[in-house]
C-alpha cells in the first residue's frame, strides 16, 4: 500500500515529465513553422533575378528552458520587403501594385502552429 506522500510525489514526477515533454514538442512546434513560413514566403515572393527570395531566412531570437522565439526576415533585402509587400508610388506618378507574398505566410504560420500544438498535446 502506498503513502499519501509517495503518491503525491508521483502525481508529481508524472506532471513534471508531461511538463518536459510539452515543451519540447512546443519548440519543435515553433522551429517547423518558422522553416514553413520562410520556405512559403520563399516560393511566393517576386522573383526578376532571385536575389530577394533567397534572402529569407529563420532565426532564433531568444530561448531558455520553457520557451523559444524565431524570426523570419529577409537578410539584407529588408528595405524591399515592405515595398513589395504593399506596393508604392512610382516617381512620376502612377502606383505598382503589391504581391503580397509574406502576409499569407504568415496566417498559414499562425494556422501550421496552432495544428502542431493540438497534436503534440493530444
Amino acid at each position: 500500500m502506498t503513502s499519501i506522500d509517495d503518491m503525491a510525489s508521483e502525481i508529481i514526477r508524472g506532471l513534471t515529465e508531461y511538463a518536459d515533454l510539452a515543451e519540447t514538442e512546443m519548440k519543435n512546434a515553433v522551429r517547423k513553422t518558422a522553416t514553413a513560413v520562410k520556405k512559403e514566403i520563399s516560393v511566393n515572393a517576386p522573383k526578376k533575378t532571385g536575389t530577394y527570395a533567397k534572402s529569407w531566412t529563420s532565426k532564433k531570437i531568444k530561448e531558455n528552458s520553457h520557451s523559444l522565439e524565431m524570426s523570419v526576415h529577409s537578410k539584407n533585402r529588408y528595405r524591399l520587403a515592405h515595398l513589395l509587400e504593399n506596393g508604392y508610388a512610382k516617381r512620376n506618378g502612377g502606383r505598382v501594385a503589391g504581391r503580397p507574398h509574406i502576409a499569407p505566410a504568415e496566417q498559414a504560420g499562425v494556422e501550421m502552429l496552432e495544428k502542431l500544438i493540438e497534436e503534440a498535446l493530444s
